[in-house]
């Protein structure tokens, strides 16, 4: 079942999580996007459309996961759901920039992007629409403490679709740091980095792994 509360959540990371997104694939976006000429957009979609189907793909699989881990034991989806309940809370103390030590999680996924950064190489110089696309997929495996934490999140709801649509959701919301040359990107990223406004999303965020963890252990 797809829950509008986790798709918003979701969301949210996206689109205040943004700024290291920004970090980690700011400049490889601007530099395919400059070499594009008069296909900027269509190379810049995508390269993001490949990053957002990265990205659905993993919460498909993810959730699948989950759902398979909770049908061993119900003891199971407790663990998975306790983490999720304190990687909301994580999450949130890193949109207000007060504890970044989901950075720390990047280290796990190095080994991965070692084997698959050299094939990037060969996408980056290529004009071919779906040389473009298959860039952006790749992409979308670099190694990111917020994809990481965000994924072992969406896995605890032990639903494919659910894991599915609520990275889809992440990745919609990283967009507008992404496009920050365009007119939506320069409106919304200064709005998006106010503090008060980062530390309001922070803040719900806690809230709602507070209250995913109370769910747990005091209905369970």
């Amino acid at each position: 079942m797809i829950e509008p509360l986790s798709l918003v959540t979701a969301l949210l990371l996206g689109l205040f999580g943004s700024s290291h997104c920004l970090v980690m694939c700011g400049g490889i976006a601007a530099a395919i996007g400059s070499r594009a000429g008069e296909r900027q957009l269509q190379t810049l979609l995508l390269f993001n459309g490949g990053r957002l189907l990265s990205y659905t793909l993993l919460g498909l699989l993810v959730g699948s996961a989950g759902l398979w881990l909770g049908s061993l034991h119900d003891s199971l989806m407790l663990v998975l759901r306790s983490i999720a309940a304190v990687m909301l809370i994580l999450m949130g103390l890193y949109v207000a920039r007060w504890w970044m030590v989901l950075t720390r999680f990047e280290q796990l996924g190095k080994p991965v992007w070692n084997a698959l950064q050299p094939i990037t190489r060969r996408f980056i110089s290529s004009a071919r629409p779906l040389d473009q696309l298959r860039l952006g997929m790749l992409w979308g495996l670099l190694p990111c403490g917020l994809i990481y934490s965000t994924l072992a999140w969406v896995a605890a709801n032990g639903s494919p679709a659910m894991g599915a649509a609520a990275m889809l959701a992440f990745g919609i919301g990283t967009l507008p740091a992404l496009f920050a040359s365009t007119l939506a990107g320069s409106v919304l990223a200064p709005w998006l980095n106010r503090p008060a406004v980062r530390q309001l999303a922070a803040l719900l965020l806690i809230v709602f792994g507070l209250w995913t963890g109370a769910a747990v252990w005091f209905h369970s």
